[in-house]
């Protein structure tokens, strides 16, 4: 077994709150171990938003091209090469994760072991690990190792060899029928990329509607222009069996056979938390074996954080990645250089996108969680139909919702299903998170033509929660 190497801290994972966090204290002087025994960039490079937006991407522009009539422009028969629209997609990924290995190898104070990271006990100052075979003492650990798809037990799904989102982008040859089991986030996203690539799609959700964290009428938008492009959406029954059919899989929903060439399990997470023994040091897990914390992101055991999704704070990249700024802002040393000094993980205001397309941007409370906060809310909708800038370029499927606390005058959440959903929900995070009046909003000059520029009409129309 080799010598044990002494570091001032422990990076176990490589997600998007580890590379940063790692760089940080590296420069700063502090001997850094970092452990990763798969990919450098966890799941946003390797398996979340770089592929799956690149391939987005491709698929969008067979859409537009089958749409190019529309627009004045005729282009003939549309083809899409599947396995070319991979490959680039894998390109990307490839490029992305070897700049980010080359970084980290450039710091002279990090030591990349490539190996599983796990505790073995306490030191009188530290904690004593594992990578592999290798000893390593820390002084402070941070855990940054993500999520994985959980596959839920459906009787068969063991018999058949179904897909997951990792799995899914090893494809080179196209699904003649994509079956997406699960009609949340991931399964949407994909099952609308594959249709566009030229797969039959069925999404399976076996709740009463696809988005069920979203409003009403976001998810039968979403539903409805789906169903437009031909991706099938079943609802409201559970998934009772899976089977083989010769090359094929068989997926029994309610009283219906639903027979494609691939199934894609899209039904949730699992936290990457059982390789690393935290008993042996008493991190403390829920029942599912994600890492509560503090609003610090400081475990129950002082010297070890767990940020990113085992923390249950955010399960996406921008989130992992704020939690590495808290951990440094909160850091004595650290802070010295940051001006606007400790951050809180519970005052984050949380703000997502969905990346169909139209993509769906999301920050704060939605109408339903509104309705239940006892706040006196006012709320304004919009049609994405009559905005200008969507009509003039034939994207008018979506909607806007505004929802302010009356009596502060602040936002308290925002919804923009529709065109640069994903880019224009920022403008109200980051009115949120200045704690701005909607009058700030609504006598501001905005730039025409833009859907944005639209916020201040619709803040006109606002009205109290009947």
């Amino acid at each position: 077994m080799d010598k044990t190497i002494e570091v001032d801290a422990a990076v176990i994972g490589s997600g998007q709150a580890a590379p940063g966090l790692a760089v940080a204290l590296a420069q700063r002087g502090e001997k850094v171990a970092f452990m990763e025994a798969v990919q450098i960039g966890g799941s946003c490079i390797n398996a979340g938003c770089t592929p799956t937006k690149t391939l987005r991407k491709s698929a969008r522009i067979a859409h537009m091209a089958r749409r190019a009539a529309e627009f004045g422009v005729h282009v003939g028969k549309v083809e899409v090469d599947f396995a070319a629209a991979m490959e680039r997609m894998q390109s990307r990924v490839d490029t992305s994760r070897s700049g980010l290995e080359s970084w980290i190898k450039g710091e002279p104070n990090i030591t990349l072991l490539r190996e599983w990271g796990s505790f073995v006990g306490r030191t009188a100052d530290g904690f004593d690990l594992l990578a592999g075979a290798q000893k390593v003492r820390a002084k402070r650990v941070y855990l940054n190792t993500g999520t994985r798809a959980f596959i839920p037990p459906i009787p068969g799904i063991d018999g058949v060899p179904y897909l997951d989102n990792v799995s899914l982008l090893k494809l080179r040859v196209q699904p003649a029928h994509l079956i997406v089991i699960g009609g949340s986030y991931i399964g949407l996203e994909m099952g609308q990329i594959f249709r566009r690539l030229g797969s039959e799609v069925t999404v399976i959700e076996t709740g009463p509607r696809i988005t069920s964290r979203e409003d009403p009428e976001v998810s039968a938008c979403i539903a409805s222009f789906l169903a437009q492009e031909g991706v099938t959406v079943l609802t409201g029954q559970a998934v009772s069996k899976v089977e083989k059919a010769g090359n094929n899989v068989v997926v029994h929903v309610g009283d219906k056979r639903v027979e494609g060439s691939h199934i894609l399990v899209a039904t949730g997470r699992l936290p990457n938390t059982e390789r690393l023994n935290l008993a042996a040091v008493g991190v403390e897990m829920d029942s599912r074996g994600f890492v509560p914390t503090n609003a610090r992101l400081e475990t129950n055991v002082p010297g070890i954080w767990a940020l990113g999704d085992i923390n249950k704070r955010g399960a996406f990249t921008h989130t992992s990645y704020h939690d590495h700024e808290i951990v440094l802002a909160n850091d004595r040393e650290a802070s010295k250089s940051q001006a606007a000094g400790p951050h809180s993980a519970d005052d984050r205001i949380m703000a997502y996108a969905m990346y169909t397309d139209p993509p769906l941007g999301r920050v704060g409370m939605t109408e339903t969680e509104a309705r239940a906060s006892g706040k006196k809310i006012l709320m304004a909708t919009f049609d994405m139909k009559n905005v200008s800038r969507a009509k003039e370029e034939s994207e008018t499927t979506g909607l806007v919702k505004l929802l302010v606390d009356a009596d502060t005058e602040r936002f308290v959440g925002a919804t923009v299903l529709g065109i640069n959903g994903d880019e224009i929900i920022q403008v109200i995070s980051n009115f949120m998170a200045a704690g701005a009046s909607w009058h700030v909003m609504k006598n501001a000059l905005p730039i025409h033509p833009t859907v944005a520029e639209f916020f201040p009409t619709i803040l006109g129309k606002l009205k109290p929660l009947a």
